[in-house]
């Protein structure tokens, strides 16, 4: 391990991403803020929802927040260095092994995903108003949610950037993408699905469920949720899995 060359590599895809800080953030939190203001605001201002579904949606828009910030931040980079700018070519031959740039993609992705998921919780929150009860009675509960989810997405942003080709950009947020964010009880809780009792446990194949509901656990234990410990353990599971996915197509792309 070349800890200067990780760090210089690490280095560089921050200053590209301040370059154009502005831009991300308004890619990443447009939507979010938008179902906040529409859902959160617009229609429990006006009866139509209860007050108290801003909490159920707050930790659901932190979470899609995270992970869509995550998932762009790693896999279209990669999607147009390996096919268009082979600028992965440059890396590969930096004196680190290959997997050790998968690392650092992961680690530059993860960070992007924790500062969109950070900054959209005063801005949804000012959005919805005051009456959002939200709780960070457990700081280091929900800071260590924040890194697994960050986690998640990176690493599955690896892996879609080398599974993905450049023609099917479209067809991953249509098939892959849009269907977790919907079925990731991102805007209510899991145990609402109990009507729907086969895709209610259909749905825990989703990672982004024990996203959305470990962060509702945290910061509106109130609401129901699944079980912290759950959530957690599902999550730390699944993210070893899916870096361990990400670094091995992340090989054999470079070699190919």
């Amino acid at each position: 391990m070349n800890w200067k060359t990780f760090y210089a590599l690490l280095s560089r895809d921050g200053h590209v991403a301040r370059r154009s800080l502005v831009m991300v953030l308004v890619q990443n939190l447009l939507q979010p803020l938008l179902f906040t203001f529409v859902f959160g605001r617009v229609l429990t201002s006006g009866g139509m929802m209860q007050a108290g579904f801003k909490s159920v949606l707050l930790p659901g828009v932190i979470a899609i927040s995270m992970v869509i910030a995550g998932v762009q931040a790693v896999a279209m980079p990669l999607i147009t260095e390996f096919q268009f700018s082979r600028e992965i070519e440059d890396r590969l031959l930096a004196p680190i092994e290959n997997g050790w740039l998968a690392v650092e993609k992961i680690i530059a992705g993860m960070i992007q995903a924790l500062v969109a998921g950070l900054v959209v919780i005063p801005a949804a929150w000012l959005m919805m108003g005051s009456s959002t009860n939200i709780s960070f009675a457990h700081p280091f509960v929900f800071a260590a949610f924040c890194l697994l989810v960050a986690l998640l997405a990176a690493a599955g942003g690896l892996a879609l950037g080398c599974s993905v080709g450049a023609t099917q950009i479209g067809l991953m947020f249509s098939i892959i993408l849009t269907p977790m964010l919907m079925f990731g009880c991102v805007y209510y809780p899991w145990s609402f699905l109990r009507a729907f009792p086969g895709l209610q446990y259909a749905v825990l194949l989703n990672p982004v469920v024990y996203a959305s509901e470990g962060l509702r656990g945290v910061l509106a234990p109130q609401v129901p949720h699944i079980a912290t410990w759950i959530t957690a353990s599902a999550l730390a599971a699944i993210d070893l899995g899916v870096i361990a996915l990400g670094i091995k197509k992340f090989r054999k792309k470079a070699v190919s």
